[in-house]
């Protein structure tokens, strides 16, 4: 089951454990109450099955074939690139090709060929609140001189309800990702996994270099279900924006009266008191009495999904490069092959580090020092002469060449030097 199925299977199960009514389980996934309606009545006959989609792993019946979709795209682009999707469709469909629009604007996606055109403004109204607590969380970061030149400036990440007004924060020195991760973490240990989080565009929760990728945040909330929504302005948040206000004036002068001037007096108010006091206070009912915080599953650790995952590739010496510091893997995994595979590596926001491939941890070592290259063997040259041996062939052979052009006279003496015999041999003739 995909991890929307699954979402889906955790609400029908809540139905039947009479924990939630199938009106709210249809918020919850995000459903038609006639939708789910229909999937409840699936799951009672069938089971976990009866959620799974039918048409999974089949090709659409009226999918074009591959020749013509390279053909629509081809004459899209000789002739109609400037047109809207409709006008072309309208064009291509006189020249026997005949499709929708959104068939044809996913054909050009496919290949990066589609540019989204400005529109109009549209008419805006206000949102209400969510119905239900955990329906939706809004999270943002307040950066603010919190203890009035009295320590150094920091940031107070701040998630609250958009339902109740349940509040939490925490400081941090920095806004970053190892921040957001550790407040919603904090979040979820006390409340579950909301249904979603409303953030703004920081570059934590949106590549704007490249805006199809996600982010280390938005990786790990689509690992654990929640969706993640990208305001388009401080005022579409508007729940967490004005609870930076209450903060920067009620928590200030908290913080003065007690003469609090460090991170970790604030975060220790904060948790003893302030925060319980202002939920007290502040909070309000909900809608719905449902509770729509979804439980954190058996199999997930959220230390290892609210933290950096990246892969890396091994080495020939079986070791993997992560931020200039290098890990040996260690030779029981030798079965593996794993040089010039990939494996994923994940920094725990305790700074310790995890590897694994397919599914099975790895073991390893971290190195004090880059690995020495293997020093390359110098060739052996050999300078000395080399003469041949008396008996060698060469030399046999040249002894027959010249007995053969010198034939040996029938003189009964010592072989003669070359000018004797060539005296034998004018004297013979």
């Amino acid at each position: 089951m995909s991890a929307h199925e699954r979402i889906r299977l955790d609400a029908m199960k809540r139905i039947d454990r009479k924990e939630l009514t199938v009106k709210a389980a249809a918020e919850l996934i995000d459903l038609s109450l006639r939708q789910t309606r229909r999937l409840w009545k699936r799951f009672k006959a069938d089971g976990d099955a009866g959620l799974v989609h039918r048409l999974r792993g089949r090709s659409g019946n009226r999918r074009l074939g591959d020749a013509d979709r390279q053909r629509i795209v081809k004459r899209h682009q000789d002739s109609y690139a400037d047109f809207g999707p409709t006008l072309a469709c309208e064009k291509l469909a006189g020249e026997g090709l005949c499709l929708s629009p959104n068939t044809l604007t996913a054909l050009l996606k496919e290949r990066g060929l589609w540019q989204r055109r400005r529109r109009r403004g549209k008419h805006r109204k206000r949102r209400e609140r969510r119905a239900c607590f955990g329906s939706m969380v809004q999270m943002d970061g307040s950066h603010h001189d919190w203890f009035e030149g009295r320590g150094p400036w920091c940031v107070l990440m701040v998630m609250i309800d958009d339902a109740t007004n349940q509040t939490f924060a925490r400081f941090f020195s920095v806004e970053t990702t190892a921040a957001a991760f550790e407040v919603f973490k904090r979040w979820a240990e006390r409340h579950g996994l909301p249904r979603s989080l409303y953030v703004d565009r920081h570059s934590i929760y949106r590549d704007e270099d490249h805006p199809e990728r996600p982010t280390q945040f938005g990786r790990a909330m689509k690992e654990l279900g929640v969706e993640l929504i990208l305001a388009h302005s401080p005022q579409a948040k508007g729940r967490v924006e004005r609870r930076h206000a209450v903060f920067q004036d009620r928590l200030v002068k908290e913080m003065r009266l007690r003469g609090i001037k460090d991170m970790t007096a604030a975060n220790a108010l904060l948790e003893h008191s302030f925060l319980e006091e202002l939920n007290t206070r502040l909070a309000v009912k909900a809608a719905r009495a449902q509770d729509l915080h979804r439980p954190i599953g058996a199999g997930i650790t959220l230390e290892q999904v609210l933290c950096v995952v990246e892969e890396r590739v091994v080495g020939n010496d079986w070791c993997v490069r992560w931020r200039g510091r290098w890990l040996q893997i260690d030779a029981r995994h030798v079965s593996l092959n794993l040089p010039r595979r990939r494996v994923t590596v994940r920094e725990l926001a305790s700074g310790r580090l995890l590897l694994d491939h397919q599914g099975e941890t790895l073991t390893f070592t971290e190195l004090a020092a880059r690995p020495e290259p293997a020093k390359a063997r110098q060739p052996i040259v050999n300078n000395r002469r080399w003469t041949p041996a008396a008996d060698h062939p060469w030399k046999i052979k040249a002894a027959e060449q010249v007995e053969k052009r010198f034939p040996p006279c029938r003189v009964t003496q010592a072989t003669p030097s070359r000018r004797g015999r060539a005296e034998i041999l004018i004297k013979s003739r």
